[in-house]
């Protein structure tokens, strides 16, 4: 640890670089830090293993189309920011030791949706949201202590803590922010596909290079594509990458009309691309297909161009 703490030290200061990319020199020397994997490794067996059943998928934000973590960390972010604002009122001090504790309270479901998600990321990622999840953790320890504080008529006290667990507060969520914008986490890895494939019909191959009941991936200009072909011959046509984190489906396993992404479980329908299992959160782009007349297999992605 005391080497990560120094090579992180040593990154913020870099020479000739101002404040903001020294910062970012320190994430990301805290994203390449091996050493954190003692840590993180048991955390994600511990957070894998809660006995969530469906509910995993609504805490990842399935049936939101998009992760559910953000949406809430908005409960004692707000609380907390609309509490710090009393404090510079006289005579609100009853409203904002409510505030300072409601947004205690909603931290709870904020934090466990963010840590299902966490489970599921990338090595870099997952040492990145230990950071956050500090930072945030900090927060609330701090707010816990002002909300005892001013339940005591320790006021003074009590804001002099607020106002320090919203800048952990604000630290975290600028980290967050860095796993979300820079580090891609929870991002739709899907979303480019339309603007990658030109408009129009593309050939993938003859239609008896396909082996009914099996995986195949072919290329559509630089985007990869599963084909699937059914006992019947009716060919599905899928993006490859999956939305999640980019695993390759056509190396998953085909069961009951749906293929499972073999990184993290995410569960497609192949007729629709529809995810209907997560932790991915958004479907995958679905290409039409036909055969024409020389026997070619041929796909178009109606939302290309």
């Amino acid at each position: 640890m005391g080497i990560l703490i120094a090579r992180i030290g040593s990154a913020f200061r870099s020479d000739g670089d101002d404040i903001g990319v020294r910062t970012l020199k320190a994430l990301d020397a805290v994203a390449s830090a091996e050493e954190l994997d003692k840590v993180t490794e048991p955390l994600k067996r511990v957070v894998q293993g809660l006995p969530l059943g469906r509910l995993r998928d609504v805490l990842h934000g399935r049936p939101l189309g998009h992760p559910l973590h953000p949406a809430l960390v908005q409960l004692p972010v707000g609380s907390w920011l609309s509490a710090a604002v009393l404090d510079l009122v006289p005579g609100s001090e009853r409203a904002a030791r409510l505030l300072v504790g409601v947004g205690v309270l909603t931290a709870a479901p904020a934090a466990l949706t963010g840590w299902v998600d966490w489970a599921e990321q990338h090595e870099q990622q997952m040492r990145t949201g230990l950071l956050h999840a500090a930072s945030m953790a900090t927060a609330v320890g701090l707010y816990g202590a002002s909300w005892v504080a001013r339940s005591c008529g320790r006021h003074r006290l009590g804001r002099a803590l607020g106002f320090a667990g919203l800048t952990a507060a604000g630290s975290g969520a600028a980290i967050g922010g860095h796993l979300a914008y820079r580090q891609a986490a929870g991002a739709n890895k899907t979303e480019p596909v339309s603007h990658l494939v030109e408009p129009g019909w593309h050939v993938l191959g003859r239609v008896a290079e396909f082996t009914a009941g099996e995986s195949a991936r072919r290329m559509i200009g630089e985007v990869p594509v599963l084909v699937v072909r059914e006992a019947d011959g009716v060919f599905h046509v899928l993006a490859d990458r999956c939305s999640h984190f980019s695993g390759s489906l056509s190396e998953g396993e085909l069961t009951d009309g749906c293929v499972t992404c073999p990184w993290h479980g995410s569960v497609f329908r192949l007729s629709d691309g529809w995810n209907v299992g997560g932790p991915a959160t958004a479907p995958q782009p679905r290409f039409s297909t036909r055969t024409d007349d020389d026997g070619n297999l041929q796909a178009w992605l109606p939302a290309a161009g």
